[in-house]
């Protein structure tokens, strides 16, 4: 197949969206696909008119990767032109069998690009853009989550300009958890314990976005299950060395024990396996997706949101859980894009 893997973009999350997107195309690469590694943002000026000769066997996804990154200083800049698909990105997407979605964050995840795929009659991987739009916006999935029945904590909503009341009294308390509505990798997270820290962490979360979460803090264990077609992969557990699952702890080699399948036992297991079910279905996500969430001491299982394009990396939690299943990443690169396309069919 000739596959477009989308990445870069200009989310907080860029980086890891051009690592995951480059470890996806030498894996589709592997098995005698001819994928390419787009920046969905900076595009790419070098390819000619014939579209189709970009889809080659004599492919450096390194150099790919590189070229991506030369934007990197001027994406402030390049945000003026005032159209966000780069050069050559929509026709090479309409030239290739399936396009690989490797985005992560804002512009990506949330909804705005799938919308523009459908339109085009383009192929790709992940869910539509309703789910999309509705796991992005923390707040919206909060509220489908408690009309659906899927248990979460209590939070509320914050929007710039509000009158922010004290964590005692805004129905939370402390300690609680602070973060932008429609962030991912949990940039701009705080668990602030104190009302000085508490107002410090409203401050730096309204530096990243206009609207909110504050939530509910569970003391507990972190756990996340990925969901495949319809079909919940074993659970991993989450463990931080220091601190909570935060950007540095996701992506520091050596800072967080990932245990799959997790040290629990079966019935629990299930447990968290049906929650995460039951908050993919609530949030109409399809194809593929992994749900994040907490136990307390008493074994209450808690949801705290879904990714509709977890991280791609062979070390990712995902695919860290098709290992269990005896599915090799790019094995289950493949698997993405088959039950994708299933959605067009």
């Amino acid at each position: 197949m000739n596959i477009v893997v989308l990445a870069g973009g200009i989310s907080t999350e860029r980086e890891i969206s051009i690592v995951s997107g480059s470890m996806v195309c030498k894996a589709l690469r592997s098995k005698g696909h001819r994928s390419i590694l787009i920046d969905v943002f900076c595009g790419d000026e070098r390819v000619g008119d014939d579209k189709g000769s970009a889809f080659s066997d004599e492919y450096d996804v390194d150099e790919a990767a590189a070229y991506a990154r030369s934007f990197d200083g001027r994406l402030e800049d390049m945000k003026r032109r005032g159209f966000f698909f780069g050069p050559n990105v929509l026709e090479l997407c309409r030239s290739a069998d399936a396009v690989f979605m490797a985005l992560h964050g804002s512009n990506g995840e949330d909804g705005k690009i799938q919308a523009v795929f459908e339109l085009m009659g383009i192929p790709y991987t992940g869910s539509g853009y309703l789910g999309s739009a509705l796991a992005m916006d923390k707040d919206l999935a909060k509220q489908l989550f408690r009309d659906n029945g899927v248990p979460t904590p209590k939070a509320i909503v914050l929007h710039r300009g509000d009158k922010v009341k004290s964590a005692s009294a805004n129905g939370v308390g402390l300690p609680c958890v602070v973060k932008p509505a429609c962030g991912g990798s949990s940039v701009g997270v705080s668990i602030p314990w104190t009302e000085k820290a508490y107002r410090e962490a409203v401050e730096d979360a309204f530096s990243y976005e206009d609207t909110l979460i504050v939530e509910q803090y569970i003391n507990g264990r972190e756990f996340s299950c990925g969901i495949v077609d319809g079909e919940a992969y074993p659970v991993i557990e989450i463990a931080p060395l220091h601190g909570f699952y935060d950007y540095t702890n996701k992506y520091k080699a050596g800072s967080t024990v990932e245990t799959c399948p997790a040290d629990i036992s079966a019935e629990l297991s299930e447990k968290i396996q049906k929650a995460s079910l039951a908050a993919y279905h609530a949030l109409r996500l399809d194809s593929y997706g992994r749900v994040d969430l907490m136990l307390d001491e008493d074994e209450n299982v808690y949801c705290l949101e879904a990714n509709t394009l977890p991280g791609m990396t062979p070390t990712s939690l995902l695919p860290q859980e098709a290992a269990v299943l005896g599915i090799d990443f790019p094995s289950l690169c493949e698997k993405l894009i088959e039950v994708s396309l299933k959605r067009g069919k």
